[in-house]
């Protein structure tokens, strides 16, 4: 099993979700508003007057198998409006209940 937490800019929220829903990826939670800024480039996503865009992240744990099609499906996505944000980080899990 693997969990990929995807931090994203609000506009994504649709889109991510199609693709889960296409997948057959399930289960998640998610978080409607967080607040971050990229380690490399991009604006910060504040929710501010001065950096109005938001975030928002979900955690997914799902099999081996799917993580590796959800996270090259984010990659596409990214890809296509590089300027949203769209960042994914994948961990093993080794225990749930």
């Amino acid at each position: 099993m693997k969990a990929i937490f995807v931090s994203f800019n609000q506009a994504y929220y649709d889109a991510i979700l199609t693709i889960m829903d296409r997948n057959s990826i399930r289960g998640y939670t998610y978080w409607d508003e967080v607040q971050g800024r990229g380690s490399k480039k991009g604006e910060p996503h504040y929710g501010t007057h001065a950096w109005p865009t938001k975030n928002s992240a979900i955690l997914v744990v799902t099999e081996e198998e799917k993580a590796t099609v959800f996270l090259d499906l984010l990659h596409k996505l990214d890809l296509q409006t590089e300027a949203q944000g769209l960042r994914a980080f994948v961990w093993s899990i080794e225990q749930f209940i």
